[in-house]
């Protein structure tokens, strides 16, 4: 077993409210997504139906809609409410500085 690694992933501003950001980390692409209200989540950045760009979908609280085919995936988990495979999730956080910091592994 492999122990999680913590990667910066820059400033929380260059995701704009209600957007997602697609960030290469340790040789996978993870899509941030910074909430209306300040949160932020992180799914794998490539949906598994047809490797859509879930950073480009449209998001609201709770889920994100692949752009391709309209497949939504839970940000909270993953899980998809449209019967396709997960996408792995990633705990998000802001740190004192601003900055995103994503857990991995």
């Amino acid at each position: 077993m492999t122990a999680a690694t913590t990667v910066n992933l820059g400033p929380v501003d260059q995701i704009p409210l209600a957007e997602g950001r697609a960030f290469a980390v340790d040789g996978r692409q993870i899509a941030v997504f910074r909430l209306r209200d300040g949160t932020v989540r992180a799914l794998d950045a490539v949906c598994p139906h047809r490797g859509g760009p879930l950073a480009d979908g449209q998001l609201d609280a709770e889920v994100v809609l692949c752009p391709l085919h309209m497949n939504a995936y839970r940000l909270a988990d993953g899980c998809s409410t449209t019967g396709q495979p997960p996408v792995a999730a990633y705990q998000v956080t802001v740190d004192d500085h601003g900055d995103l910091r994503v857990q991995i592994g």
